[in-house]
């Protein structure tokens, strides 16, 4: 059923709304499938006004037809003033003012067409199409500084010829040879909108555009091809001529970048950045010179993560960053000599904008998803609350602990207990393993499909989620520990924690499982294999058993040289191969649960169907399934499969970690579905 057109009650009376703890209940796997929380957020250029989409999947689990999540358009201009602002079936992204702020630009494709560019008036009228290319898909758009041209970053042209050939039957796919390019055209606006944009020649495969407060050029994102690997690797910003598409200059940073974000003079921009190739992840954040390419760091060294930058119109910057698993708002002075620092509290910041002197940002907390903040004399306050519902939900209480490593190091992580707290013994308890591992976990909303959080605090388990080493948050030299040590001390760093957990009263350690996916997924089919005397259960998604095939068959093999092992396999075979979790399947003794897309170009599905034949020929009393979402790639998209994967993975947790019994009988091969999400 599509949402309803309705305003957002005010904030104050939705908190006298609470139910009272009589009528409190556990948080449940269809409560998570209806979750709904704010996409993307655009500034007026006055200040006055939020755009933001409500992000929400189809609710299968009421008989919803199946599908990817979709982001409805809307408007706030207050605490809990808000509206919807185009009809709910109308799926939209790249959410933005025009430089006048009269129109909320997005993009969105019609029944039976291509993506374009739409806009809608703030002032009350209906959405018409400002911008298309023919027969092509829109990635992005930049609006010129007057609003009269709209620059259009559109997909690859159609190829007559190919599409013949496949339609007689001649479709083979040339592997990585048959690449096709983005293109950049320009289109006149209003009434003199062009019905054929003008094509610019843009240098490689280009993914994000700006223009300049000039008018006369852009930045963009580039790499040599459009392969993932040249994307994480080899992306670089130029600056074009907007009327030749003449490469003017281009930004030589040594490794990854992010958010490029371009300053109000036009002559500088800031940008996330790696400090070299080997670089896990572009957490620094730089200001860059235009005209000369000089390049200055403003936070290099520190114990912390850069994750969002905005300009303010009076040329200070704005940065989100991460310090652990908390998040503060930095504001730098306009040559970044110095800063302040706000404090959000509980919130954990996931993006910033500004315009008109207003600082806007979506943020969560352990209480909620992201919602829509507003900076207000140096306090965020809450602009909307998407899922009120929440507030009678009966949450296990949240907090981030620390612990050291058997050789010393400190590692911190996010710990939720069972509802009701851990009883004497300790409860059984899941590590949650994020992905990357140039990645971390915040002390925010961490409940979702495939994080059990708060589904499982209800049902009496403690969830843990941990910043092994290689996590970001921590600064560069914290996230490079991870490398080249494979399987190593990063995931000693799990039984670490699971020891840990235990001396703190709040783990029964014989009953500690692990889940997680891509690398999270390695470290759960390492915790089942090669520690498997320590780990109970796992529930194992898109992860790696072969180190070797890996590399063969993935999408990022550039990556995984540069900022994992530093070495290349021919260079380490025994290595590799030991520190591979089919490697040790004489030792796994652990109940997996092995869930995998089977169109994932990143993890091959044949990583899990490797881990599933050797444990299911080796070792034949090991309980172990594996299931396989056809049409879903690196993480499941659509709803039917994110709900089916959370069934599963509580399903498996109940059966072999609360018991505490390895040898039970696997569970039926298909969960039990509510009748409401069989159409019935």
């Amino acid at each position: 059923m599509a949402a309803m057109s309705r305003p957002l009650a005010p904030l104050a009376l939705l908190l006298l709304t609470r139910p009272g703890a009589a009528l409190a209940r556990p948080m449940t796997a269809e409560d998570v499938a209806r979750l709904e929380q704010v996409g993307q957020i655009a500034v007026s250029p006055d200040g006055a006004r939020v755009a933001y989409t409500r992000m929400r999947l189809p609710d299968v689990t009421g008989g919803e037809a199946n599908g990817p999540a979709k982001e409805q358009l809307e408007l706030a201009w207050g605490p809990g003033e808000t509206r919807d602002f185009l009809p709910a079936d109308m799926d939209v992204t790249a959410v933005r003012f025009a430089p006048d702020g009269r129109t909320i630009g997005f993009i969105w494709a019609a029944k039976e067409e291509k993506d374009a560019v739409w806009g809608i008036p703030v002032d009350g009228g209906g959405h018409r199409k400002l911008a298309e290319v023919k027969g092509a898909h829109i990635h992005d758009y930049a609006w010129a500084p007057d609003g009269k041209t709209i620059y259009l970053l559109a997909g690859p042209a159609a190829d007559p010829r190919r599409e013949t050939e496949s339609k007689a039957g001649f479709d083979a796919e040339i592997y990585e040879e048959e690449w096709r390019y983005n293109r950049l055209f320009a289109a006149r606006t209003g009434k003199e909108a062009d019905a054929s944009p003008r094509e610019i020649p843009l240098p490689g495969e280009v993914s994000f555009l700006h223009v300049t407060p000039d008018g006369h050029q852009a930045i963009v994102a580039t790499a040599p091809t459009p392969s993932v690997d040249d994307s994480f690797t080899r992306k670089r910003i130029a600056l074009i001529d907007l009327a030749t598409g003449r490469v003017i200059r281009t930004i030589e940073t040594p490794g990854k970048i992010a958010d490029p974000e371009l300053a109000p003079d036009g002559r500088h921009l800031a940008l996330l950045a790696a400090v070299d190739e080997h670089d896990p992840s572009p957490t620094t954040l730089h200001i860059v010179d235009l005209a000369t390419g000089a390049i200055r760091p403003l936070n290099a060294g520190a114990a912390e993560a850069a994750r969002d930058a905005e300009w303010l119109p009076d040329g200070r910057l704005a940065a989100a960053i991460d310090k652990g698993a908390q998040s503060l708002l930095r504001i730098y002075a306009p040559d970044g000599s110095s800063f302040e620092e706000i404090d959000p509290g509980a919130l954990i910041l996931t993006n910033i904008e500004a315009a008109g002197g207003t600082i806007a940002a979506t943020a969560d907390s352990p209480a909620h998803p992201r919602d829509l903040f507003v900076l207000s004399n140096g306090t965020f306050t809450r602009w909307t609350d998407l899922n009120p519902w929440l507030s009678g939900i009966d949450l296990g209480k949240q907090r981030t602990v620390t612990y050291r490593a058997r050789d010393g190091q400190q590692i911190e992580g996010v710990l939720i207990e069972p509802v009701g707290g851990a009883p004497r013994g300790g409860a059984p308890t899941i590590l949650d393993v994020h992905g990357g591992p140039e990645a971390h976990e915040s002390n925010g909303w961490i409940t979702n499909y495939g994080g059990p959080g708060q589904v499982a605090a209800g049902k009496g388990y403690a969830v843990f989620l941990p910043n092994y080493r290689g996590s970001t948050g921590y600064g560069t030299a914290f996230a490079r520990q991870h490398q080249g040590d494979y399987a190593g001390k990063e995931f000693d760093d799990l039984v670490d924690g699971k020891r840990a957990l235990a001396a703190m009263g709040v783990a029964d350690p014989r009953r500690v499982g692990v889940t997680g996916g891509s690398y999270g997924g390695f470290a759960t089919a390492w915790a089942s294999t090669a520690l498997s005397e320590e780990f109970a259960a796992g529930v194992m998604f898109v992860g790696i058993s072969d180190l070797i095939s890996k590399f063969g068959t993935t999408d990022i093999p550039r990556e995984m040289h540069l900022v994992h092992e530093l070495k290349y396999p021919w260079e380490e075979w025994q290595h590799l191969l030991e520190r591979s979790p089919i490697y040790h399947t004489d030792t796994a003794h652990t109940p997996l649960l092995i869930l995998h897309g089977k169109s994932d170009p990143r993890v091959n599905p044949a990583q899990s169907m490797e881990l599933y034949r050797n444990i299911k020929v080796r070792q034949p009393g090991t309980p172990v399934r594996l299931v396989l979402y056809p049409g879903e790639g690196h993480g499941n998209r659509k709803a039917a499969a994110r709900y089916d994967f959370n069934l599963r993975m509580l399903e498996w947790f109940d059966t072999y970690l609360k018991t505490g019994n390895r040898t039970a009988p696997m569970p039926p091969p298909r969960p039990g579905l509510p009748e409401d999400a069989l159409g019935k």
